[in-house]
């Protein structure tokens, strides 16, 4: 039989293998290991929402194909979010996408909008994805590097500006920052928006964690500044804030020109997904305040249980202002090389994280970060902050 000798995999994916959320996940139920890697919660979202779902499966609602750019229910229930979030005013038949998630909206996004050769723009770290989606719509990635310093991440404004280029197509912008937890404030946005203004730049934002931010923080769309409402596609999605993230209905808001783009391409990848889902995450997104308050409240409770155990354990803790995840510095520990540490911490104490250098293309930049996931059960939390205090020791 003939032996093919050419690479199976095109060019573009080449560098991309398994995710590190899989081998880590894998290594968590092949040792026993409490998985603080991979970022979903250990419980259901609201009984409300779940029950939703339920009666729009025994309804008969979504179990054919949806409409393809979302049930109706839900386009309107984004809109008026955006209108009474953030007093962004979108047309729920024009300027609205549903998607399989926020990972599909970001691919179609940059798969629509972005020509072979196009330079992207993204803050490092950044979540895996991004990397393998910039490779397949053909781009280059540009990365900005968000610098740590007295306990948070920062972004250098002037290095953001320098990146830019004649080349330089879109910023793909990502607040709430995952894995650093940083979020942008006002000033820096306002910074974006001007220079996106000034260069013609497209920006697809990734705002999945609006709602988990901290201490005050508060999160604000790029879009809602001048001049960007027309050059923003916005994406988010309801997996994070409704602890449904096996669901995966995410959307884009943006004029009818940019979702129609976003639409041509994803049209193309699930068609449609997710039907039933979405009429419950329509009655999800007018859940009243006391729940969206309630979430953050609980949230900054298990950071705060999980930072002050990793502090405790010998760490340096990175504690952010919004997310799921907390970001370390093993340097204290006597360690040096996250993957080596992250592969290794399962058998030492019973615990899986995920090195930050998977997010970064300066790998060394990222060498010694280490991130943990804190969207879990509080008595789950606090097994894993008793397991790991056995490094302090």
């Amino acid at each position: 039989m003939a032996v093919m000798t050419r690479p199976l995999l095109n060019r573009r994916l080449a560098e991309f293998g398994t995710t590190i959320f899989a081998e880590m996940s894998a290594l968590a139920a092949r040792t026993g290991s409490i998985n603080l890697g991979q970022g979903f919660p250990d419980t259901d979202g609201p009984e409300e929402v779940r029950e939703a779902a339920v009666r729009a499966l025994r309804d008969g609602r979504g179990n054919q194909y949806p409409p393809g750019p979302g049930v109706p229910e839900l386009r309107l229930a984004i809109t008026d979010h955006q209108r009474e979030r953030y007093a962004l005013e979108y047309d729920p038949d024009t300027e609205v996408l549903v998607t399989a998630g926020a990972t599909e909206a970001i691919a179609a996004s940059l798969l629509a909008l972005v020509e072979p050769g196009d330079e992207v723009i993204s803050l490092e770290p950044y979540f895996d994805s991004y990397a393998a989606c910039v490779a397949m719509a053909g781009g280059r990635r540009v990365p900005v590097l968000l610098r740590p310093r007295d306990g948070a991440y920062h972004l250098d404004l002037d290095e953001l500006r320098d990146a830019v280029t004649d080349r330089t197509r879109l910023i793909l912008l990502n607040t709430p920052h995952n894995p650093t937890g940083t979020v942008l404030t006002r000033a820096e946005l306002a910074a974006i928006a001007e220079l996106a203004v000034e260069r013609d730049l497209l920006v697809v934002t990734d705002e999945v964690y609006e709602h988990l931010v901290y201490d005050g923080v508060e999160h604000v769309p790029l879009a809602t500044f001048p001049g960007m409402r027309e050059r923003t596609v916005t994406i988010s999605s309801a997996g994070k804030t409704f602890s449904y993230t096996g669901w995966k209905v995410g959307w884009v808001t943006g004029t009818p020109e940019l979702v129609t783009a976003v639409r041509s391409a994803k049209q193309f990848l699930t068609y449609v997904s997710a039907g039933p889902f979405q009429y419950a995450v329509a009655e999800a997104l007018r859940l009243p305040a006391a729940y969206f308050d309630g979430l953050r409240a609980e949230l900054r409770r298990k950071r705060d249980l999980l930072a002050g155990g990793l502090a405790e354990a010998g760490f340096s803790v990175y504690a952010p202002a919004g997310t799921y995840f907390v970001t370390t510095d093993i340097r204290p520990l006597g360690e040096t090389d996250g993957f080596a540490f992250c592969r290794a911490l399962p058998e030492r104490c019973g615990v899986v994280a995920i090195p930050n250098a998977v997010f970064y293309d300066h790998r060394e930049a990222g060498a010694p970060f280490v991130r943990f996931a804190f969207c879990k059960r509080e008595s789950v939390l606090a097994d894993a902050v008793t397991r790991l205090k056995s490094l302090a020791g």
